[in-house]
């Protein structure tokens, strides 16, 4: 059987590292990348159960690579679990922008504001893989 592919998307190497650890000691295999663009070409190369997804890095950020996957057919089914020090409500209001300018976007599967306890993590990934993993 193969192991179920979560990509991780943050530019913080720490953070990489953590979500490593914890994504790898769940039984999934962990595909790191730094930004969006090079997450949008993993999701290209491998298919990809789940996407950890940080908001703020620089370059092609979180909320570009968020956009890019919900506007594709191919890849907006991949569920999207955001994991960013961004509050919540502030998504929630780029969203309400993003649908008043008539590019509504499925909001993501769950959301994670960092500092994120790790058994919260953990359990809201379980929660999204459902029965993928």
């Amino acid at each position: 059987m193969n192991t179920p592919n979560i990509l991780v998307v943050d530019d913080a190497m720490d953070m990489r590292i953590y979500l490593k650890t914890l994504v790898k000691g769940m039984g999934y295999e962990p595909v790191m990348v730094r930004d969006g663009t090079e997450g949008l070409a993993a999701v290209a190369q491998k298919p990809i159960a789940l996407i950890l997804l940080d908001i703020m890095m620089p370059g092609e950020g979180g909320v570009i690579m968020y956009r890019a996957l919900r506007q594709d057919e191919a890849l907006k089914r991949i569920p999207v679990v955001i994991h960013s020090a961004v509050p919540e409500r502030l998504f929630s209001h780029y969203m309400a922008m993003e649908a008043r300018s008539g590019h509504s976007l499925t909001p993501p599967d769950a959301y994670v504001e960092k500092p994120a306890d790790p058994v919260r993590l953990k359990e809201t990934i379980r929660s999204v893989m459902g029965d993928r993993g």
